[in-house]
């Protein structure tokens, strides 16, 4: 290990429900609901109508800008519906609805690429953007801007298979039965970037995956080196990944590639992987079930915009006293509302907890125990964050107490003894700050508008 982050937490993993069991292939559901935003930056525009026919992989929503992805149809069959639907992040987003035939039917555009060792820098990142790739570990950046951006500027590829979270087991069952697919879509970069190796960081409670994705390495003779790191929460997040596999200290405000880095989720290489040597895009997606409220907790393979009560159905249903339902993990996961949500690109896992494996203070007081500030991998200050934000001080919290440098990892929340929602604070926080920027730049477009109206 190159070097240990500061701060931390060791919870307890609870990985051992799923991380001996196999990737189980879920039976297509009679109806997906794919929406039209599964990446971080505009929503795609659906290209399709009511009663048209889909296949496997066929486009079914145009980029809405840049930094935007496509998507494609998970399954075949005809499009029922195109209307706003549940959506995992709250409200409602726009879907297509596919009702399946059946007859698995893949769209006649995918082939694999002849000889992908012959691929330029520029044809792999068009590759990447057309199979709709996105940062699959939750954060869903496009793929496609991430490569380019770093071309000519990073050094360090690493492969982030951390898999911090508790309960999540798809990426190290991944490594388990899927090693090729992790190492040839690693080499892919390795050749893209121009670098002599890429780093695969991996925890040490999954040594059994890092055997075998060095015996893979070995029979590939592929340029790719396994880093195995201590176990510490969040040690899978991108700045602390850096640090703990370069050495390298991402400064405030930026991003790992200004460290000289670029970190790609497994399951991302995998995809990259996919879509180079298969020519499929992202329609599928590998889910851990999990939690004291199911039945029987799987890591499960399904179709994007599989409805959520399907994996549960999956597991043998929940638990009567299931009380809360997480899509991601624990820490950073988001609570659900509304079970016709469905999978995305970006789902890890879904939770169900029951009796008393959560518990909530409805009146909590801050001790001042200064534990939070311990814990912070981002040596921030969240006892100070949390009291300038119940005043309305959002100035102060964003501009001294640096609150938008929060990576929201919940290691603060995680070890409060007072059990303060002070990632809650801080995402609301945040949303204060974009809200008033958003307005500030209304205010400006609106005033030039008007000075060009009245010149005119």
């Amino acid at each position: 290990m190159a070097q240990a982050f500061f701060g931390g937490v060791h919870p307890n993993d609870m990985k051992a429900a799923t991380n001996e069991k196999a990737i189980e292939q879920l039976e297509a559901p009679a109806e997906v609901v794919i929406p039209m935003s599964m990446h971080i930056g505009a929503p795609c525009k659906p290209i399709v109508a009511v009663g048209d026919k889909v296949t496997i992989g066929q486009k079914i929503g145009e980029p809405g800008g840049f930094v935007s992805a496509p998507i494609h149809a998970s399954v075949s069959g005809t499009v029922k519906a195109v209307e706003p639907r549940p959506f995992s992040m709250g409200g409602t987003m726009m879907s297509v609805v596919i009702e399946n035939d059946f007859q698995n039917t893949v769209c006649p555009d995918i082939h694999p690429v002849e000889d992908p060792d012959s691929l330029a820098p520029e044809q792999l990142v068009e590759i990447v953007k057309n199979a709709g790739i996105v940062g699959q570990g939750g954060a869903t950046f496009p793929t496609h801007v991430k490569i380019s951006s770093g071309l000519g500027k990073v050094d360090y590829v690493i492969i982030n298979a951390a898999e911090c979270e508790p309960y999540i087991t798809g990426d190290h069952r991944t490594m388990l039965e899927r090693p090729e697919q992790v190492v040839k879509g690693a080499t892919l970069l390795a050749k893209c970037f121009g670098v002599e190796h890429v780093y695969i960081g991996i925890e040490a409670n999954k040594q059994n995956a890092a055997d075998v994705l060095n015996k893979t390495i070995a029979e590939l003779n592929a340029p790719v080196v396994v880093e195995v790191l201590h176990t510490r929460y969040p040690q899978g997040a991108e700045k602390q990944l850096c640090q703990a596999v370069s050495g390298r200290q991402v400064p405030s405000g930026k991003l790992p590639a200004d460290a000289g880095c670029c970190i790609f989720n497994l399951n991302t290489t995998c995809a990259i992987y996919r879509a180079v040597y298969t020519g499929m895009p992202v329609v599928n997606k590998i889910v851990t079930v999990s939690g004291s409220g199911v039945i029987e907790p799987k890591n499960i393979e399904c179709p994007i915009g599989t409805p959520i009560s399907k994996l549960f159905d999956a597991c043998g249903g929940l638990r009567e006293d299931t009380y809360k339902l997480i899509m991601g993990g624990p820490m950073m996961g988001l609570a659900q509302y509304n079970v016709d949500v469905t999978v995305g690109k970006g789902t890890g896992a879904m939770l169900a907890f029951a009796g008393r494996e959560e518990q909530y203070e409805e009146h909590p007081q801050c001790i001042r125990c200064g534990k939070c500030v311990g814990v912070c991998p981002m040596r921030l200050e969240p006892v100070f964050m949390y009291k300038y934000l119940m005043k309305g001080d959002v100035d102060t919290w964003q501009n001294t107490l640096h609150g938008m440098d929060c990576i929201e990892c919940g290691a603060c929340t995680y070890i409060c003894p007072a059990r303060l929602p002070l990632i809650h604070a801080f995402r609301m926080g945040k949303q204060k700050v974009n809200n008033a920027r958003m307005a500030a730049k209304a205010k400006a477009e609106a005033e030039k508008a008007a000075a060009e109206k009245k010149e005119a």
